[in-house]
């Protein structure tokens, strides 16, 4: 039985093309965008999920504390942190081992995008007072919109933001070449209930994220940053 409860499976919006057989669609997601009043769309990064809770660090499954190599620098920030964290559940984005990208101006290992409190998930503004106060940086916010009109003109802008570069210049990691963002998040600017996830989170992914020439985990190298040795939990 796992210790806690693993991060839920984000719908993809319909128009997502970095989808695979698991995937889920979330068809209707106009139909429930409508009835949340402020929205946040953040960069989707290309790392490992990762947790941060006062029984340890857990990758993607919460059935035991994980105990990779990528993660040992954060398993030495958690011992810091621990006695800061009581109920709180911290979900980040862990860069520090290369995936299919790799960022040109990373200037931290470890990006917060959501804290789980008992039965529910935390506003966007709590998630970055409390990602502020144990010194970690939110994944990039990209903007805040209130509900859309337009279906047609909300899919445009999610397809023109997703175009671009992002925040931390990424190519990829196989070849060196250009590369868009991994996707953006979406999700409801306001708190909601554990229970009512997948009605108000959603995601777009690029095509073929999952696709590099070798997996990462076999011979996985270090992400450097932007200043080696600055504002990072790793001062190697």
């Amino acid at each position: 039985m796992a210790i806690s409860q693993k991060y839920g499976r984000t719908g993809h919006y319909p128009f997502s093309p970095g989808t695979t057989s698991d995937d889920r669609i979330q068809h209707d997601y106009w139909e429930l965008i409508q009835k949340i009043p402020r929205l946040v769309h953040t960069e989707k990064l290309d790392g490992e999920n990762n947790c941060l809770s006062k029984y340890g660090v857990f990758a993607r499954s919460h059935a035991a504390p994980t105990t990779s190599p990528w993660t040992e620098t954060l398993r030495q920030y958690w011992h810091s942190i621990r006695p800061q964290l009581g109920d709180l559940e911290v979900f980040l984005e862990n860069l520090y081992a290369v995936h299919s990208l790799r960022y040109r101006k990373l200037d931290h290992h470890f990006h917060v995008f959501a804290i789980r409190d008992h039965d529910r998930w935390l506003s966007w503004e709590e998630t970055k007072f409390y990602a502020g106060l144990l010194d970690l940086p939110t994944v990039p916010e990209i903007d805040t919109v209130t509900v859309p009109a337009n279906r047609a003109a909300f899919e445009a802008d999610v397809l023109t933001v997703v175009a671009g570069s992002g925040a931390y210049d990424p190519v990829n990691a196989h070849d060196g070449s250009m590369a868009t963002m991994e996707g953006i998040v979406t999700r409801n600017a306001e708190w909601y209930g554990t229970d009512q996830f997948a009605q108000n989170v959603f995601k777009y992914v690029r095509k073929g994220h999952v696709k590099t020439d070798q997996h990462w985990t076999r011979h996985w190298q270090r992400a450097r940053l932007k200043h080696e040795g600055g504002d990072d939990v790793d001062h190697q």
